[in-house]
């Protein structure tokens, strides 16, 4: 498969052309062991499925797991499980179908609460796994076991006379030797969602004080439609106080300085750390950057662009964000805030300008299949998609076959552009696909377009050829220069 790599804030081919990646989360969290002891990966991407989401216009998979799963025991790797994720991984280069390796863990360890990621051997004070007893985060700002993990983790303190920090990168420099020889593999997202530990619980207490005070000192708050609202146990009511975004910023501001800090003091010394492991086996493929979980929420996050060893800026870097609404969750996450995740995302894109560097949002939606309404969804990819920004939706499972969301992330899209990107979307309304770009005569390859259906009337200033492939079909329009302009009407 043709190698990516960056240019300014977009991702580009070995021939060219700016790409853009649509694609879903497959993430496996486990760490049980087999009856022979052994730890083996597992996932749910077969052939079938990969022909059918190849057939939707899916292009990358955000592959995860764990360190667990890789380093059971101390400075022993675990090839079989490895082994198993390279075949799934070659499995998606078969369907010409790129990935992404994500180091995955919430609540840092399943020997902390009720999570994934660190071996049991990496935390400090472990326990054995446990039900959450409200949401399954609560264990960021209950568990001791969680924070004080966090805590030795960022501070690198010495585990059998080496830095837990440093085992890690040591693991990651593993895993990407490991799976050096899988030419599909795009990048690596060295962790997921990191938590600043105890200081994490600091954050929680300040957003929560400062969103009661927000609530009750605001003039901004309907106070009395609050309180009817809450008497009616209208709880969408009564959280769309924080659809204005002059107090959802008030409500989260407080937190910055505290987030700040962990940012520039334990985040990006990590970051810079895991690239240089990353790229001690693995030089030419791009290493993502993600913010921590508190920017989930669209607190600012302070992290820097990596650097190489001869400190200039990276050139195989790229944001890998993640965004969701207060309602993710919950029995309500179908009904997110258009307002609230704009803010998130808003915030998500003054970062990227800040990096210069291209985005590939990790995690997102988290919405329940069932539903005929998405609004916010529909919302966000049209956003994503304003943005030239590529995606990974959390998660894949069976349910969304089928479904009305599959129905919105399968819609016609960029695959690899000759030129530089004007803008492109979807209009629902008018059920037509508008792309426009100037094209670069050093290009030859031809700009790809994925179209779920045929559609009626095709308009190109260039060439174009339309094939189809198991019921969808891929637009080729010709290599030319200057300006460019398709569109295709459903």
């Amino acid at each position: 498969m043709l190698k990516i790599a960056t240019k300014g804030t977009g991702f580009i081919d070995e021939k060219g052309r700016t790409r853009i990646f649509n694609g879903f989360n497959f993430v496996y969290k486990g760490c049980e062991a087999d009856g022979d002891g052994v730890i083996r990966y597992q996932t749910p991407l077969t052939d079938a499925v990969l022909s059918d989401l190849t057939r939707r216009g899916i292009n990358l998979i955000r592959l995860g797991l764990t360190w667990a799963g890789v380093e059971p025991e101390m400075g022993a790797y675990n090839e079989a499980y490895l082994s198993g994720v390279k075949e799934t991984v070659r499995l998606c280069e078969k369907h010409g179908v790129y990935v992404y390796i994500d180091f995955h863990q919430d609540l840092f360890s399943a020997y902390c609460y009720c999570g994934d990621g660190a071996p049991r051997w990496a935390c400090r004070k472990p326990k054995e796994w446990r039900k959450a007893k409200l949401i399954w985060a609560e264990g960021y700002f209950l568990s001791r076991s969680v924070q004080t993990s966090f805590d030795a983790f960022w501070k690198n303190k010495p585990v059998a006379g080496r830095g837990l920090r440093d085992r890690y990168c040591d693991m990651l420099a593993h895993t990407a030797r490991f799976l050096g020889d899988c030419g599909n593999i795009m990048a690596y997202d060295v962790l997921n969602e990191p938590y600043p530990g105890t200081a994490g619980g600091k954050i929680f207490r300040t957003l929560v004080k400062n969103g009661v005070l927000t609530l009750l000192l605001s003039k901004r708050v309907d106070r009395r439609g609050m309180l009817k609202a809450a008497g009616a146990g209208d709880m969408m009511k009564m959280l769309s106080a924080a659809d204005d975004p002059v107090v959802y910023r008030s409500i989260i501001s407080a937190a910055e300085p505290l987030l700040r800090r962990f940012d520039k003091d334990a985040y990006q010394p990590f970051l810079q750390a895991a690239a240089e492991a990353i790229r001690s086996a693995a030089p030419e493929t791009i290493v993502l950057a993600e913010n921590s979980y508190f920017s989930n929420m669209g607190i600012p996050c302070a992290a820097e662009r990596i650097k190489t060893a001869a400190g200039s800026p990276d050139p195989l870097f790229a944001f890998a964000p993640h965004g969701y609404d207060i309602t993710v969750d919950t029995p309500l996450t179908n009904e997110a805030s258009t307002k609230r995740v704009d803010f998130i995302f808003n915030e998500h894109r003054r970062l990227q300008k800040r990096l210069n560097a291209p985005v590939i949002v990790g995690e997102w939606g988290g919405m329940v299949p069932g539903g005929e309404r998405y609004p916010a969804l529909e919302h966000l990819i049209d956003g994503f998609d304003s943005n030239g920004w590529s995606q990974t939706y959390w998660h894949w499972f069976p349910e969304i076959e089928g479904s009305r969301i599959m129905e919105i992330l399968s819609r016609p899209c960029p695959v690899a552009v000759a030129g530089e990107i004007k803008r492109y979307g979807y209009d629902r309304e008018r059920n037509c696909f508008d792309l426009t770009y100037t094209g670069d005569p050093a290009v030859k390859a031809p700009t790809l377009v994925y179209l779920p259906r045929k559609p009626k009337k095709i308009f190109s200033t260039k060439k174009y050829r339309l094939d189809e492939k198991n019921g969808a079909y891929l637009l080729q329009v010709y290599a030319g220069k200057g300006p460019c302009a398709v569109k295709a009407e459903f």
